[in-house]
């Protein structure tokens, strides 16, 4: 893929003090290489109109088209309409069609507009108004040159509104001639990024297709790509060599999450489930009711933190725990066997474990965990050592858990 002549700049103190991670780089990245365009290069400037000025009259010189995310707002921080102007030369006036804009956002809503809401239309002499179907800030348009420059807000959802809306087709029609990515995703757990790669036979796929990698904790997901007529027909081919190969490890395809696939092959199995964690504190119950649809298989889920939560409602003995810990076999084989004589689900599983980043012990350091699943062909426990701080061993837990139902529900589907 040819890059091309576009830039982001992106605005904001927090950005550039970690307070904010900046999501509006790969919205727009993503979004552009969706359609078969590339960045050209992005920046990022903190909100002072002398450094806003600055890097747009750089980019002016360098790029054909410049987006710019952050500061329309209505506050005395939101300096990029001011920045603009100075650079490219253009005295402030207020935008009659850019007020209008705000006003009807408000009257739409019955909401009283406040008088610094007409800042926002404070724009650039030559500015051409976009609109903001989801705020009051409209965005803006200007040339300057040979240089294209689209304004939008900094709030991630009326950016990726209004990139769609406005930007994005002013680009196909000044840069038509451009392929399409096509992509598949695979989302791989329980192995290391080097290990898929090597397990990757190259010399067996289609010319054409790339293959590429990211890492979204604890997945990994390989990435296929292709462009052109036969994009489709090439990643056919591809996708039947990699399933082949590592069909086994791969939780989610494409845009579904791990979540929602054991989600959807538990309704098609017709398994019920029940839960009970004690170091993922509801994390496991979180991930798939995030997922439409979950009460057709979670009967219930319990946070049992506590020894008398365990003792209590899930009938841990007391001599159970004092004898091999919270932490243990023992422990989680009663935890699940338990939940599931209290529930009657067809399956249970219980975790418990030590996430840090304190109470570990040498027997027992941190990341210590056991998983139990109990089901009509008995009760399975295995004991894991996970590694890192607190929230990546919970999510690693809770995925590994995950992982645990799913591969059951497709061993009873196959059976």
């Amino acid at each position: 893929m040819a890059t091309h002549d576009i830039a982001v700049l992106t605005t904001g103190d927090e950005l550039l003090s970690g307070e904010l991670t900046d999501t509006n780089t790969g919205t727009i990245a993503e979004i552009l290489s969706r359609h078969g365009y590339q960045l050209r290069c992005s920046l990022c400037v903190p909100d002072q109109e002398k450094e806003i000025s600055a890097a747009l009259s750089y980019l002016v010189g360098h790029v054909q088209f410049i987006i710019v995310t952050g500061g329309l707002g209505s506050t005395g921080d939101d300096l990029t309409a001011r920045a603009a102007a100075r650079a490219l030369g253009q005295p402030l006036v207020i935008n009659e069609e850019a007020l209008e804009m705000i006003r009807r956002w408000f009257a739409a809503r019955q909401r009283v507009m406040e008088p610094n809401n007409e800042r926002q239309a404070l724009l650039p002499q030559w500015s051409q108004p976009l609109a903001n179907p989801y705020g009051t800030a409209p965005g803006f348009r200007l040339k300057h040159q040979n240089c294209e420059l689209f304004f939008l807000p900094g709030v991630p959802s009326e950016m990726k509104a209004m990139f769609e809306q406005s930007v994005l087709p002013v680009l196909r029609r000044k840069i038509p001639e451009v392929s399409p990515l096509q992509q598949r995703n695979f989302k791989i757990f329980g192995l290391p990024e080097p290990r898929v790669d090597s397990m990757i036979p190259y010399s067996r796929l289609p010319q054409g297709v790339n293959v590429a990698f990211a890492l979204d904790y604890p997945l990994v997901v390989l990435k296929l790509k292709a462009y052109g007529d036969t994009a489709s027909e090439l990643l056919d081919q591809a996708e039947a060599v990699i399933v082949k190969e590592l069909g086994e490890h791969i939780m989610a395809r494409d845009g579904e999450a791990p979540e929602a696939n054991v989600g959807r092959l538990l309704i098609h199995s017709g398994l019920t489930l029940s839960l009970a964690e004690s170091c993922t504190g509801g994390l496991i119950a979180s991930l798939l009711t995030s997922q439409p649809g979950a009460s057709a298989f979670l009967e219930r889920a319990a946070v049992t933190y506590a020894d008398s939560a365990k003792q209590n409602w899930l009938q841990v003995p007391a001599m159970l725990i004092q004898q091999h810990g919270a932490v243990s076999e023992a422990c989680a084989r009663a935890m699940a066997t338990g939940l599931r004589r209290a529930t009657g689900t067809d399956l249970a599983l219980a975790i418990t474990g030590v996430a840090g980043p304190d109470g570990g012990s040498e027997e027992k350091p941190v990341g210590t965990v056991y998983i139990a699943l109990a089901g009509p062909d008995g009760v399975h426990v295995k004991r894991y050592n996970f590694s890192g701080e607190r929230k990546k061993i919970q999510r690693m837990s809770a995925f590994m858990a995950l992982e645990w139902i799913r591969r059951f529900t497709l061993r009873y589907l196959d059976s």
